[in-house]
């Protein structure tokens, strides 16, 4: 006995019980020998056979120290005559209750309790004669007991109740025989009937067999002849299956090919589109280049004509100027000649006016002397007289000299008015040709202008045709690529379980609303990596990839209290201050390489990466994939997307590359890079054809 009751340490009593001896167990009151007999009641009687919770802890040993939480009682018997059926000359049956079970072991072995009950009625402790124990306070009631009480008793003692009880059950089992016996006679009779007939049968049945297997064989034959045609027919229906095969799969090819070649027609039609556009663009531009040029040669065309017209004045004042010259140099010249004509006849007429007047001088000379010599007193009549008449010779002759020097004098003028004549129009002339000179090299000044301001014109217009151009290049190209933006974002969001998506929304929009720092974006927007890793990446990350990553757990309890509101969608955070990376010991092997290190993301997201990818590895092929799962305890994964798990599992199969999340996010942050780019060239050509403008 261990733990039941008041023997806690493992107790052991042992007694011999004779038929016809009495035993007894003497001791002191609490010295156990109550405890002593419900132990062996405990396993024999059906007194403790229904016990709940609660009774079988009060079965337990209570005392200091830990808590019996099992107990159990043995009762070893002595099996030398065999009384219970076991082929052993010791049997020992073991009754182990605890708070929560009931059970009987049979030498070590568990048995149920109907078991257990049979056993012992088999051996004599018979669940209706329960006085192989006699409690105490029985005896005084037994002795007390009435006659007819007490042979009641005695007949439920010595088992004569048990025996009637067995005997009315037997007689009526032997009617019952009785009758099945009868009854058993009608069928063999019957049997024996049939037994004729099956003989009967049996002949006809060897008949039929031997028919039968004619008919088998025949079947057979026929069956193997219909096999062989059969798979003759199945051998040509396999290679036609192959070749519909074959064709299938180059006609799905070619579809796909087909599909391929569609999509780059139809991105092909769209760029001819946009190109038309663009040419279109350029066209109109350079139609209203053409409207500026022309109404550009027309004004230089009038400019010119202007500049002509004033050049064809400035020759023709030249030519009269040089007309004039000509004929104020041949006046000059005839003006001179006729000075000089005039000058040799006025010195021909002043030396004859000399000559004249020394002649009349002379004659007056010899006329006076005449007169004195004939007398002068005869001519005159007084002095008188002859000093007025005198007197008006010298004022005849004075006038004539007074007339001569005023001649001369005015001769003199008209000599210097034409002097200065000539040298006004000498002066004239030079101040004409001076004018001349500066037209010219005005107009040539205007000539080389013009020619240098058509260059820089010309060269403008080329740089500001080869900027529309590029210009309405750039507007094309940054159109085309966002297209392809909301394409790829389109095809993302389809790629992405519902759920997630309004998850992701709802944290952009709480994060725009509420100006929640500390909030970096999901995996996939984090991470980069080569083409050929998409696939596996994918696999491995599955909807990990939009897991968000935050800076502490506080952005995310902050940001999960507004989704909850708006009820918003779900959404997994990564805190940075809680995730610690996982210290890992990779193979080192050629075949072999963490996926980790084929991923490029900012160092700052080191701990939110190796929590993803950081136990999972790149493998050659699947054999390497399970060698390194088996024998390194990491989850390996091959570039077609084949996974084995470190705990034994294996997935694969095909995966469409078309619908690769990772190719969509590529998609949309090149090109909106490339935007950027492109809307920055555009705003720098803009700002050039301002200036030109």
């Amino acid at each position: 006995m261990v733990a039941f009751q008041c023997y806690y340490h493992t107790s052991i009593a042992s007694c011999q019980i004779s038929y016809g001896i009495i035993y007894s167990a003497v001791g002191a009151n609490g010295s156990g020998k109550s405890n002593f007999f419900h132990a062996i009641r405990f396993v024999i009687s059906d007194l403790f056979q229904n016990l709940r919770s609660e009774d079988r802890h009060a079965l337990l040993h209570e005392g200091a120290g830990h808590q019996v939480l099992s107990a159990f009682v043995e009762i070893v018997f002595d099996n030398s005559d065999n009384r219970i059926p076991v082929d052993k000359e010791e049997v020992r049956l073991r009754r182990t209750i605890g708070l929560k079970k009931d059970e009987y072991f049979l030498d070590g072995k568990h048995i149920t309790k109907t078991e257990v009950m049979n056993l012992l009625e088999s051996a004599g402790f018979s669940r209706s004669n329960p006085y192989y124990v006699v409690q105490q306070g029985k005896i005084a009631s037994l002795t007390l007991m009435k006659d007819s009480e007490r042979l009641d008793l005695l007949k439920e003692i010595g088992g004569t109740r048990v025996y009637e009880e067995r005997r009315r059950e037997s007689l009526k089992i032997m009617q019952e025989t009785g009758n099945k016996r009868r009854q058993i006679i009608q069928v063999v009779q019957y049997l024996d009937e049939r037994l004729k007939e099956l003989d009967e049968e049996k002949e006809e049945l060897r008949k039929y067999q031997q028919l039968d297997k004619q008919r088998k064989s025949l079947e057979y034959t026929i069956y193997d002849k219909e096999i062989h045609d059969a798979m003759h027919k199945l051998v040509e229906v396999e290679e036609a299956r192959n070749k519909v095969s074959e064709k299938s799969t180059k006609m799905y090819n070619s579809v796909l090919d087909a599909h391929e070649k569609s999509k780059e027609l139809d991105k092909t039609f769209k760029d001819l589109t946009k190109e038309v556009q663009i040419l279109g663009k350029e066209k109109e531009a350079i139609e209203n280049q053409r409207r500026e040029a022309i109404k550009k040669h027309a004004q230089l065309e009038l400019d010119n004509k202007d500049l002509q017209e004033k050049i064809s004045g400035d020759i023709r004042a030249k030519e009269d100027a040089e007309k004039q010259l000509e004929i104020l140099q041949k006046e000059i010249q005839d003006s001179t000649e006729e000075l000089n004509r005039i000058r040799s006849s006025y010195n021909n007429q002043v030396r004859e006016e000399e000559e004249i007047t020394r002649g009349i001088m002379d004659r007056e000379k010899k006329l006076s002397i005449l007169y004195q010599k004939r007398g002068r007193a005869t001519q005159f009549s007084s002095k008188a007289a002859r000093d007025k008449w005198l007197q008006k010779e010298i004022d005849e002759y004075e006038r004539v000299l007074s007339s001569n020097l005023m001649q001369e004098e005015k001769l003199k003028d008209e000599i210097q008015l034409l002097h200065t004549d000539i040298q006004e129009q000498d002066a004239y002339v030079e101040h004409r040709k001076t004018e001349i000179a500066a037209l010219e090299s005005i107009i040539s000044q205007y000539r080389d202008g013009y020619n240098q301001y058509k260059l820089e014109r010309d060269k403008l217009q080329d740089e500001r045709k080869s900027l529309w151009g590029k210009e309405s290049e750039l507007s094309g190209e940054i159109d085309r690529l966002k297209t392809e933006v909301v394409k790829a974002e389109k095809s993302l969001d389809h790629a992405t379980p519902g759920d997630i998506r309004r998850g992701l929304n709802s944290v952009r929009r709480i994060c725009r609303e509420y100006e929640i720092p500390g909030v970096f974006g999901p995996i996939i927007e984090l991470l980069d990596c080569d083409e050929k890793f998409f696939t596996a990446v994918e696999v491995t990350a599955a909807n990990s990839l939009f897991h968000v990553v935050v800076e502490t757990d506080e952005v995310s309890t902050q940001i999960i209290r507004h989704l909850n509101a708006l009820k918003g969608g779900r959404v997994t955070f990564i805190p940075l201050n809680r995730v610690k990376a996982p210290q890992i010991t990779y193979p080192q092997s050629s075949d072999v390489i963490p996926l980790l290190k084929k991923l490029k993301f900012s160092r700052d997201y080191t701990s939110a990466f190796s929590q993803v990818f950081g136990r999972t590895v790149i493998c050659r092929d699947l054999d390497v994939a399970t060698r390194v799962a088996r024998t390194d305890g990491l989850d390996c994964i091959t570039l077609e997307g084949d996974q084995v798990s470190k705990k034994g599992g294996m997935t694969g199969g095909f995966y469409d590359y078309r619908r690769s999340k990772l190719k969509f996010m590529n998609v949309v942050r090149q090109n909106t890079k490339s935007i950027n780019m492109k809307e920055d060239e555009l705003e720098k050509v803009r700002f050039k054809l301002q200036d030109i403008l």
